[in-house]
C-alpha cells in the first residue's frame, strides 16, 4: 500500500511519545511565559546579560519569553509528528482490512 512508512507499533510509539511531548512542553513554555522563578536555571542568563542592560529584570523575562516561545513551537511539531503517526496507524488499518 502506497504511503505506508512505518509499521503499526512504531506509529504508536509516536503517538505515544508526541502525545507526552505536546503535554510536556506546553506545560514548561506556559511556565516560562508566567517567569516561573524555579525554572530560572533554564534560562540561558550570562553575566553580560546582566550588566549591559540598564533594567536586569527585564533582559531576564525577555530570555524567560524567548525559552517560553521555543517549548510552544516545539510543541506544535509534536502536534504534527502525532498526526502523521495517526495517518500511519489509519494506513496501516487500512492496509489489514484489504489482505483479509
Amino acid at each position: 500500500m502506497r504511503g505506508v512508512i512505518c509499521g503499526p507499533k512504531q506509529a504508536a510509539c509516536g503517538i505515544v511519545i508526541s502525545l507526552w511531548g505536546v503535554i510536556m512542553l506546553s506545560m514548561l513554555g506556559i511556565f516560562f511565559i508566567t517567569h516561573s522563578a524555579v525554572l530560572i536555571e533554564d534560562v540561558p542568563v550570562t553575566e553580560d546579560d546582566l550588566h549591559q542592560d540598564g533594567n536586569p529584570p527585564q533582559r531576564v523575562y525577555q530570555l524567560y519569553d524567548k525559552v517560553g516561545y521555543n517549548c510552544i513551537i516545539a510543541a506544535a511539531i509534536y502536534v504534527f509528528i502525532g498526526a502523521f503517526s495517526c495517518c500511519q496507524m489509519r494506513l496501516n488499518k487500512q492496509k489489514d482490512y484489504m489482505v483479509h
